[in-house]
């Protein structure tokens, strides 16, 4: 069964940096498109960064220039480095990813527990 784990959530100072992970397990024969999605409280989930199988990248208006997504096939695993930090990036982080099983199988979504990063005002 796949699953997908984020870690690398935390607290941090106004204009500082994390960096999250979130790696795939289980057995994995593809995975496509991935992205980073983040839930303030009482706000909606939102999209923050998507990355391509082949590295095509696309971000919100409100972390452009300061996150960076990213990948590695061989590990199957995703990045999101986050700097300059602001208190309006405080939310829970969810990894997502369409992952297909085997070759005869077709691709499903799979979401990650998600992990908290915290920016004090």
């Amino acid at each position: 069964q796949v699953q997908l784990v984020e870690s690398g959530g935390g607290l941090v100072q106004p204009g500082g940096s994390l960096r999250l992970s979130c790696a795939a397990s289980g057995s994995i024969f593809a995975i496509y498109g991935m992205h980073w999605y983040r839930q303030a409280p009482g706000k909606q989930r939102e999209l923050v960064a998507t990355i391509g199988s082949g590295g095509y990248t696309n971000y919100a208006d409100s972390v452009q220039g300061r996150f960076t997504i990213s990948r590695d096939n061989a590990k199957n695993t995703m990045y999101l480095q986050m700097n300059n930090l602001r208190p309006e990036d405080t939310a829970v982080y969810y990894c997502n990813a369409l992952i297909r099983e085997t070759s005869r199988t077709g691709a499903l979504q799979y979401w990650g527990q998600g992990t908290q990063v915290t920016v004090p005002s």
